[in-house]
């Protein structure tokens, strides 16, 4: 029913990088990081005058992916990428960063209804949206799988009410999801590649979902975490539910063999085995948290949390990399059928799992390490 991968806190700028940001926008004035904001802010606004390139918001917008709210009658407006927001008002010397503290920078205009920006603070923007890539082990590749497809339907409900009768097929559910999911982590990760295993209604046997992960190419430090995506059935249809699976910590596998290895090093590679193996178990259990407290987040009451599993399923147990298996709900549950066949709520479960995905890249970057 799914597979797994390898490779919460919201992120913000400290004080001390909102003062570079503040000098990179054209001031030196608060390289004195224990001067008080308020104080920074005073002596900052003045020097600030419309003397910078500008160009038009709506091409900052078009080649970033960052997504404006825009308040015409107060000229405000809401940049957000992720989990970034930023807000500003035109003509004023400065950008509000999440709610949390002003950043000088030279004011956005309008000009003929249309809303400029000026470099310097398009650079500032740049540098909160899209920060340089970790030192360290990175996530390079995020690998989807919607399970079954093609001849393969996975588990079907059908429900009758009156002369009505709703047909539900696993495959395409999953499927849509996936798609739903994808493009979100587009939208958020520009720097990782985001890989499914199917994209249209074609069949695929269960060896070759975990080997096109394989095949996936990453540079030297990057990991890869591996998603299945799957729908749930019951000879009970009052059984209902989301829950997250990864393998068994007791399960043994040789993730490495010695062509992995230095001929040095071969001696010692049933050691080497089962430290990569505990590596991938931490990563994976922590992933399927991650995931379960974004159901929770997204969909709670909506559904019921059915809680973390280890399971061998095949495609987690061939996939050699941190991987989870996530059952979505239950097809044979009338009332969760319903929910499974409605966009907004394969919306809701994509946001669950994207906001999982994102907070464990975040914990794995951010450490290079499994963080309990």
């Amino acid at each position: 029913m799914a597979a797994v991968i390898k490779s919460q806190k919201q992120f913000t700028i400290p004080r001390e990088r909102r003062a570079v940001l503040a000098a990179s926008a054209g001031t030196r004035l608060c390289r004195a990081f224990a001067w008080p904001a308020f104080l920074c802010l005073f002596l900052l606004c003045p020097v600030f005058v419309f003397s910078a390139e500008s160009r038009a918001l709506v091409k900052f917008l078009d080649e970033s992916g960052v997504e404006l709210s825009w308040e015409p009658y107060l000229e405000t407006g809401r940049l957000s990428f992720g989990y970034q927001t930023v807000s500003f008002r035109v003509g004023e010397p400065w950008i509000l960063l999440d709610s949390e503290g002003k950043i000088p920078c030279e004011a956005l205009r309008k000009t003929g209804g249309t809303l400029l920006i000026p470099e310097t603070t398009e650079k500032v923007l740049r540098e909160i949206f899209f920060p340089p890539r970790p030192e360290g082990p990175r996530i390079g590749a995020i690998f989807i799988d919607p399970g079954h497809g093609g001849k393969d339907p996975g588990t079907i409900g059908r429900h009758t009410s009156g002369e009505k009768t709703l047909t539900v097929s696993e495959k395409d559910i999953v499927l849509d999801t996936a798609l739903i999911l994808g493009g979100m982590l587009k939208k958020r990760f520009a720097d990782k590649q985001i890989v499914f295993s199917r994209t249209t209604d074609v069949y695929l046997t269960l060896e070759e979902r975990p080997e096109r992960a394989h095949a996936v190419k990453l540079q030297e430090g990057e990991a890869i975490i591996f998603v299945s995506i799957h729908a749930n059935a019951s000879l009970n249809p009052k059984a209902r539910g989301y829950e997250v699976w990864y393998l068994p910590s007791s399960y043994r596998r040789d993730l490495l063999t010695e062509k992995d290895v230095e001929a040095d090093n071969r001696e010692i590679l049933p050691i080497m085995n089962v430290m990569l193996e505990e590596e991938f178990t931490q990563e994976s259990i922590l992933l399927a948290q991650n995931i379960l407290k974004g159901f929770d987040a997204c969909v709670g009451s909506l559904s019921e949390n059915r809680g973390l599993k280890d399971e061998s399923w095949f495609v987690v147990r061939k996939a050699r990399m941190p991987s989870v298996l996530v059952e979505i709900g239950f097809v044979t549950n009338p009332d969760e059928a319903k929910l499974l066949c409605d966009r907004n709520h394969l919306q809701k479960i994509a946001q669950a799992i994207y906001t999982g995905i994102d907070n464990f890249v975040r914990q794995f970057e951010g450490k290079g390490v499994f963080v309990p």
